[in-house]
């Protein structure tokens, strides 16, 4: 498990970066290319892949910080997040709206961001041999 955390941690923090990214340029971009691209794709079935991906991965990675340093601080921002995310996806745009729906996205993954860094900068601060 020394070297699981970092690469968890790692992990979860760049699939909240691609959540942030898709939320964001995802629908310029399939206006950008429109007529160069003849496929159709759905964007609730991506949400549910990257939160099906995302949810395990956080609560290893943060599971793993806690028992490695026995620091809270982080745990209540990262689970948060989480399920403003779970909750996003089990609304969506239908119920939240569509900018109901990006907005709370972008603060769920914020809020995991913030949380995995924090649990990074703990254990390098403490030097865990975590990492």
């Amino acid at each position: 498990m020394i070297r699981t955390q970092l690469t968890t941690d790692r992990f979860a923090i760049s699939l909240s970066l691609i959540c942030l990214i898709h939320c964001l340029f995802a629908p310029s971009f399939i206006i950008l290319t429109s007529t160069f691209l003849s496929f159709s794709y759905d964007n609730e079935f991506i949400h549910k892949i990257i939160v099906l991906l995302a949810v395990p991965i956080s609560i290893f990675a943060l599971s793993a910080g806690y028992k490695n340093h026995k620091t809270i601080s982080f745990l209540p921002i990262g689970i948060a997040g989480l399920l403003i995310l779970i909750l996003v996806v089990v609304l969506g745009e239908n119920i939240l709206s569509e900018y109901g729906e990006k907005g709370l996205t972008l603060l769920g993954s914020i809020f995991i961001t913030y949380s995995h860094y924090r649990n990074y900068k703990i254990c390098t601060e403490l030097d865990c041999s975590c990492h």
